[in-house]
């Protein structure tokens, strides 16, 4: 069994356009045709009744027709007829019997068409009847004398064929109009149903109809959220994903083709300068109360920018495997450390021992047990939020392997965080800038070696200063110090703590500044309010 071909999507609006066209056109021609058939008929019945009257009304043709001067009647007709363009001209008498034809030259014989009575009643009409010649269009009018009697007939005629031959004449411009149009249609949906079938990728409705569901099962199955806007910032497209994290419970309808500012505050990431020739990847910022990693994609077509896609996803789902992970490593540094001091003072005790430099060993101890032991009852007393606390007292041992002496401000103090603020936060805040103060003294050999914490919450807000005597903040860098990338260390490990620090800052509704130490060194000053 042959298998029915199916044409292209493209191919029937061809067509259909084509056959729509012919058939618009068709009905056109015929309208056009009848009216001015109409308007012919009734011009050239109203002409041919004017001549008729116009004739009837000469005095020499009322007496020719009263004497029956049939020779005088031909010899006035036969001038008056070279000057019209009727077909025939027809002369009656009282008994509506022939007197002159121009066309039949045989006298005394009835007047042909059955429409002589009324117009020997005294009354002009226009009528259609089939005469000695054939059918016409006539227009008829009595001859009256001066005592109002009705002496003979004028007939003025448009033979059928005559009109039609005229109405088609007539009709050829219209006709070679409408020729000109139907090929400009035949090529207007040619073009057209090219055009079509580029726009739609050369793709047929029911494929495009699947790749739609495909896209959308696609964008709703990304666990990201997506919004995908246009030049002028109002949403095209946005999956569930995205309403989820946004808290959108709108429908589709009242949230397509709305401007995005209207749900998403404004913000750099989107309205930046930079949106027209830069992408955008995985950066922290906040969409209204949320805080994301959002990346920003140029929709570009044609070389030919179109949109954006911004994808984003809640920072807080990312950070809590974060933040664990971030823990585990921390807690390994501080075992890592606290196991490397232990083996050193463990060597050098084993060592006075086998000397037998028992006091020496004894004092070795009391030392190191007593300095160990001050900061670890400091630190138990004054911080006393757990988490905070253990990152301080690793923080301490890191220092002390790495050379550097961490010294805490006896005005220390912290009870509880803000809710604003989880802990997690707090710590990767002066995880980060315990750090930077780190890597600041050791890149500056000729420097102090100490940095100064100060932590205190009795006031209506947490203060956090850290100082240094390192290498400080190269003037190249100031202004965009709290900027993801920017860094003064090696960019491929570095660059995103500071950034860091600020983002969960200003969550916490909170600023930071920082300042150049004296000698050297550089103060970082955190204030989170309460």
């Amino acid at each position: 069994m042959a298998r029915k071909k199916n044409f292209s999507f493209t191919t029937k609006l061809f067509v259909s356009l084509l056959l729509f066209s012919l058939i618009c056109l068709a009905l056109l021609q015929s309208y056009i045709w009848n009216i001015t058939e109409t308007m012919l008929y009734s011009s050239l019945g109203d002409k041919a009744q004017i001549q008729a009257k116009e004739l009837a009304v000469s005095p020499n043709l009322i007496k020719y027709v009263e004497e029956k001067n049939t020779q005088k009647i031909a010899e006035l007709v036969n001038d008056i007829f070279k000057q019209s363009d009727a077909s025939y001209i027809v002369i009656g008498d009282a008994q509506a019997n022939r007197l002159f034809h121009t066309a039949n030259g045989t006298l005394y014989i009835p007047m042909v068409g059955g429409d002589n009575h009324e117009v020997l009643n005294g009354n002009s009409i226009i009528t259609i009847r089939e005469g000695s010649l054939g059918p016409s269009l006539r227009g008829k009018a009595p001859i009256i004398t001066a005592d109002n009697k009705v002496v003979g007939i004028v007939s003025v005629g448009y033979m059928i064929d005559d009109i039609y031959k005229l109405h088609q004449q007539q009709f050829i411009p219209f006709l070679v109009f409408c020729t000109l149009l139907l090929i400009s249609l035949f090529i207007f949906s040619f073009l057209f149903a090219k055009a079509i079938k580029r726009q739609m990728f050369n793709l047929e409705p029911k494929e495009i109809a699947l790749l739609v569901k495909s896209q959308k099962s696609i964008m709703e199955s990304i666990f990201e959220g997506i919004i995908a806007i246009d030049l002028d910032y109002k949403i095209i497209n946005i999956n569930q994903s995205a309403r989820h994290i946004l808290n959108l419970t709108i429908s589709d309808e009242h949230l397509l083709n709305q401007n995005l500012s209207n749900f998403i505050k404004s913000t750099d990431f989107i309205y930046g300068n930079t949106h027209n020739t830069e992408d955008i990847h995985d950066q922290i910022c906040y969409f209204n109360d949320v805080i994301v990693i959002a990346s920003r994609i140029r929709i570009i077509i044609d070389n030919q920018l179109q949109g954006w896609v911004i994808t984003f996803r809640n920072y807080d789902d990312i950070n809590l495997l974060s933040m664990q992970l971030t823990q585990i490593k921390q807690y390994a540094d501080n075992l890592r450390t606290l196991r490397h001091e232990h083996l050193n003072w463990m060597a050098t005790l084993s060592g006075l021992i086998y000397l037998k430099r028992y006091d020496e060993a004894q004092a070795f101890i009391a030392l190191h047990t007593s300095d160990n032991q001050e900061n670890l009852d400091f630190i138990t007393e004054h911080i006393l939020v757990p988490a905070i606390g253990g990152l301080l007292i690793g923080k301490y041992a890191k220092a002390h392997e790495l050379g550097l002496t961490l010294m805490f401000d006896p005005a220390c103090q912290l009870s509880s965080l803000p809710p604003t603020l989880s802990e997690t936060e707090f710590a990767s805040i002066i995880g980060n800038l315990l750090d930077n103060a780190f890597n600041a003294c050791l890149k500056n050999p000729q420097a102090g070696k100490a940095i100064q914490l100060y932590l205190n919450d009795e006031g209506d807000e947490i203060v956090l200063e850290v100082s240094d005597q390192g290498c400080g903040i190269d003037d190249t860098i100031r202004d965009s110090i709290f900027e993801p990338g920017v860094t003064s260390q090696n960019p491929k490990e570095h660059g995103i703590g500071l950034h860091l620090v600020s983002t969960y800052t200003q969550k916490a509704h909170g600023y930071i500044t920082f300042s150049d130490n004296e000698p050297c060194g550089t103060i970082f000053s955190v204030f989170i309010p309460k």
